[in-house]
């Protein structure tokens, strides 16, 4: 299966341009300013129809796209500031997941998906990367906690990150928007949607981004972990009155960049440093809050990734619908990386990746009002991934990475190949019975049949210096290995049972018990587990599966001026999947990272999500999180650098605090707007963002451990309309009190570690012009 949107992209938005740019010059209206003393609707489509988000029965979430313009807020990385319970690693874009309630940390290997699902305009994404784009032009980012897929598309143990994009109105709109910050920051984007006919819209965003930097490189001066990103999303509705819709959307996104770039966060206790040095390297920067780094290598980051996609919605007479989702998506991933010194160990390094997937999806939704409330249908996806771990040893290689000066790695270069198919057929349904005015019944069964295969081999090493007698370790490290054919077949259930009771009007109270299973994985981080005493077996991990109790409240009070919700869970894991650096063949230093079942884990905690407009103007926001996720069984862990760092070491992290996990997080904001006369209003906007101390690593090294940081961000601005147009222009500031954070850390294969930095202090401008 081989596609690329590109073609189709160009041809079609092309003239759905030219069409909108005519359109929209003979319809240019003003946009009402919006002063509004309730809070507005918020309408989801979490059960496959159209309801409140107030009356759903799950822990749920949803944040508005003008809050995210708000605050700047166009990173798949910034949602964590904004969603309760949710944690993003971002180490690039191949390195990237999502965790909610503490599951679902597992970002650097091809070989397994996410165990929080992620959708694109109801197009599930094989991959936490293919949303790594700037999230521009989005009508509302919703999250749902806890196990999925008894209702739509893939099964997942975690739970459902939603984005949706603003579609195409009747309501005409042009918009031009440019943002300039410290640092080089530039953006500049453009929005163009209305009418093509009486019964077709269209819509159409094309952006850009730069920014030069956060990191300085001592070596030569220059900034990196910054870059170019730009993209375009066409999109055409068709609306034949309620009885049906059509609504086509293709894109194309680009990244030439060094973001992944990562400081030093600790040399460890292990050898990492007295090799370092031994090999010669100088000025090693160990302060990670300098945000520096000294290397004489090159970080590059090369992505592309589009797709198009076709849903169809159908209402029959007897009120029941039936929607068809048809998407095809493809992602390249070509890094450069180095060793983050500034002698030559690692000339370049990384792993290609190309990925396509198809996926189609069959719902039927039965006519409500009636006795029971149903839906079922069949969701098939298919993807094809293929990848290169490629790594250039430089003459220094030996003594900094093995601690040897035998020239086994030195100037020596290997490239291992990993391939992957996957085939996945689920049938799944869903009913709710009203079984009185107030109370409601729901019970809900999925059946996924997967199939992976995969395989993985490296050929011979090249380079190098010539045999001699010292090189008979060399097979080990850099040697040929083909696994041969690998394979899964895995038939999982999900299923829902759940009860909601109405106390009033305004307040729902809820319980469910939810299951929920992914297939396993096949490793795909190249094949140097398995010659060493780990074997062939390494190679293929078993699934995960999570149990799930919530019991809640939700509340619309104060004459809709006021959402209150609130949510208690326990969830039970077993074989957590993620991956981990661990020893392999002769010698120290030889060690790969791979797949692992990491145990079983146990997360409870509770959940609050508010949101009050106490006078007219003046939102007010706040979520707040307890999750105590702990490692119930996990006896054969990798160990820290402290406490050993020997081949076969292992070490036991029952009891211990899943990594990449908080304890508390809260995020808060409020934002007020005030008309000053009858063509202009002001606005100032707030949000603060803190996460308590969390293990940065598997491992729980104390030398991975992120402290607990909080983050600021303020926004000022004003909107005037003059005739038929709009002019927007604003002030802000991300991270207003220069906190030094970092997201995220990782184990290096020498026990060191390395972390992602934080944005730092920004203050910037945005324009935007709507005519």
């Amino acid at each position: 299966m081989s596609f690329c949107p590109c073609d189709l992209l160009a041809r079609s938005l092309a003239v759905s341009a030219l069409a909108l740019g005519f359109a929209v010059a003979a319809h240019a209206q003003p946009t009402p300013l919006d002063d509004g003393e309730t809070l507005p609707a918020v309408t989801v489509d979490a059960r496959g129809r159209s309801e409140a988000a107030q009356q759903v029965p799950i822990p749920l979430t949803s944040i508005d796209g003008e809050a995210l313009e708000t605050q700047q807020s166009w990173r798949l990385e910034d949602l964590q500031q904004w969603l309760p319970s949710t944690s993003i690693t971002f180490g690039d874009p191949r390195q990237s997941a999502i965790a909610v309630r503490g599951v679902g940390r597992n970002p650097s290997n091809d070989g397994l998906e996410g165990s929080t699902g992620i959708y694109l305009d109801n197009v599930y994404l094989g991959r936490a990367g293919m949303a790594t784009f700037d999230l521009l032009d989005i009508e509302r980012v919703d999250l749902l906690r806890g196990p999925q897929g008894t209702l739509f598309g893939k099964n997942t143990t975690a739970g459902v990150l939603a984005l949706h994009t603003r579609a195409p109105s009747r309501e005409t709109e042009r918009s031009l928007q440019l943002s300039i910050g410290q640092r080089g920051l530039a953006q500049g984007q453009a929005i163009f949607s209305g009418a093509l006919s009486e019964e077709t819209a269209g819509r159409l965003l094309v952006y850009g981004t730069h920014e030069r930097g956060n990191i300085e490189n001592i070596h030569d001066g220059g900034s990196v972990n910054g870059g170019h990103r730009s993209g375009i999303r066409g999109q055409w509705l068709l609306r034949r009155g309620d009885a049906f819709s059509l609504r086509l959307i293709a894109d194309a996104h680009r990244e030439r960049s060094t973001y992944g770039t990562r400081v030093i966060y600790s040399l460890g206790s292990g050898p990492a440093a007295a090799r370092a040095r031994a090999g010669g390297a100088t000025g090693i920067v160990t302060d990670p809050r300098r945000y520096a780094v000294n290397t004489d290598g090159v970080e590059r980051v090369d992505l592309d990734q589009g797709g198009v996609s076709a849903e169809a919605s159908w209402k029959l007479g007897s009120g029941a619908t039936v929607t068809s989702i048809t998407a095809g998506r493809s992602w390249k991933f070509v890094p450069t990386a180095n060793d983050n010194l500034n002698v030559p160990v690692l000339i370049d390094g990384g792993s290609r990746v190309r990925q396509q997937q198809f996926s189609q999806e069959l719902r039927y939704a039965g006519p409500t009002g009636g006795a029971v409330d149903y839906v079922v249908g069949a969701f098939y996806m298919r993807q094809r991934m293929r990848n290169e771990i490629f790594t250039v040893f430089g003459p220094r290689a030996d003594i900094v990475l093995q601690g040897t000066s035998l020239p086994v790695l030195a100037n020596a270069s290997t490239v291992s190949f990993g391939a992957l198919d996957t085939e996945s057929f689920a049938l799944f349904s869903q009913a709710t019975w009203h079984a009185t005015s107030r109370l409601d019944l729901t019970a809900g069964l999925r059946i996924t049949q997967e199939r992976k295969d995969g395989r993985t081999h490296r050929g011979d090493s090249t380079g190098g210096a010539a045999a001699t007698a010292f090189l008979r370790n060399r097979p080990i490290v850099l040697g040929a290995y083909d696994t041969g054919p690998l394979a899964i077949r895995k038939t999982s259930p999900s299923a829902l049972l759940g009860a909601s009771y109405r106390l009033d009007d305004d307040v729902i109270g809820y319980a469910s018990f939810s299951h929920g299973e992914r297939s396993g994985g096949i490793n795909l981080a190249g094949p140097g587990a398995a010659p060493g005493p780990l074997g062939a077996s390494s190679l293929i991990i078993g699934p995960e599966r999570v149990d799930s109790l919530d019991v809640g409240v939700k509340s619309s009070l104060w004459n809709d001026r006021l959402t209150l919700n609130l949510s208690a869970f326990l969830a039970g894991v077993r074989g957590y999947q993620t991956s981990m650096f661990v020893p392999a063949g002769a010698g120290a230093g030889n060690y790969v990272e791979i797949l692992t079942n990491a145990g079983d884990l146990r997360s409870r905690g509770l959940e609050l999500d508010a949101t009050a407009r106490p006078a007219r103007g003046l939102t007010v926001w706040a979520n707040a999180a307890f999750n105590d996720a702990r490692y119930r069984r996990y006896e054969d862990a990798p160990c820290p650098s402290e406490r050993a760092f020997v081949p076969q070491g292992r070490c036991s992290l029952t009891g211990r605090q899943v990594a990449g996990t908080p304890r508390w997080t809260f995020n808060v904001g409020a934002e007020y707007r005030r008309p000053v006369s009858p063509t202009t209003q002001h606005f100032v906007s707030a949000a603060y963002a803190w996460r308590s101390a969390q293990d940065g690593t598997l491992d729980g090294s104390v030398h991975s451990r992120i402290p607990a940081y909080g983050l600021l961000n303020l926004a000022t601005g004003w909107k005037v309309a003059r005739g038929n147009e709009i002019w927007s222009i604003s002030l802000w500031l991300r991270n207003a009190l220069d906190k030094k954070y970092f997201p995220t850390v990782a184990a290096t294969a020498n026990g060191a570690y390395v972390a992602s930095v934080g944005t730092r202090r920004t203050l910037g401008l945005t324009v935007r012009l709507d005519y």
